[in-house]
């Protein structure tokens, strides 16, 4: 890291993965996968609140001055590697740790679509829902876009709901980076955004016995509260 960004989040293990983060639905997705994999790593607080994803030091991390990114000081043949996005974070975890992925490609192309839904359509509209429905209730008392964004987060459950009808993990027979993607998001729902009333999230079976398996894994106690 240059000097700024030391003087800042000061590293004690230069040796690790840097992680850069706060622990909400995004920032989560990638702390669980550190744990889950067993990847040694050094996290940094970020706090959004403060202002501190706007800094010069942080936006030369994180161009888009959104949490979570990395800094892997061992990447790819053996250079440093700085990457932003938290679904490209999970893919190249996986990758370094040869797990939690699928490794043929149908099973890998399968997986990648599904990883992809959570980054276009699940992160995006869950987080205009919570927005909408618990943090600018003074800000915008129409009804219109708590109306439009109940009506596509629970569109978008029911696909989840459906898939989960024919496989137990979303990516197919297997836990994998896919499941971390999501389940923070749908767990978000509830926790932050106290929409369960609001979305019907008891319908919703099979989401709701999945999340409960994925909650269950030690991993997610380990990095929930990462950088808190």
């Amino acid at each position: 890291m240059s000097e700024p960004q030391q003087q800042k989040w000061p590293m004690q293990h230069p040796d690790r993965i840097q992680l850069f983060s706060l622990p909400t639905p995004n920032g989560q997705k990638v702390s669980i996968a550190l744990e889950e994999l067993e990847l040694p790593y050094e996290p940094h607080r970020v706090d959004i609140s403060s202002g501190d994803q706007f800094l010069p030091e942080y936006i030369r991390i994180s161009p888009n001055s959104k949490i979570p990114a990395i800094i892997d000081p061992q990447g790819p043949e053996g250079k440093p590697l700085t990457l932003m996005e938290s679904g490209a974070i999970l893919l190249y975890l996986a990758d370094k740790a040869g797990r939690l992925f699928p490794r043929k490609a149908h099973e890998r192309f399968e997986a990648l679509q599904w990883l992809f839904f959570q980054v276009g359509h699940i992160g995006p509209m869950f987080g205009q829902f919570g927005h909408f429905f618990h943090y600018a209730k003074q800000q915008c008392d129409h009804p219109y876009p708590v109306e439009r964004y109940t009506k596509e987060t629970r569109r978008l459950l029911q696909v989840l709901e459906d898939r989960l009808a024919v496989v137990p993990y979303i990516a197919g027979p297997e836990y994998s980076i896919v499941d971390i993607a999501h389940f923070p998001w749908v767990d978000c729902l509830d926790v932050f955004y106290k929409g369960r009333d609001q979305l019907k999230l008891g319908e919703f079976k099979r989401v709701q016995d999945w999340m409960t398996r994925c909650k269950s894994r030690p991993a997610y106690e380990r990095g929930a509260k990462v950088c808190g």
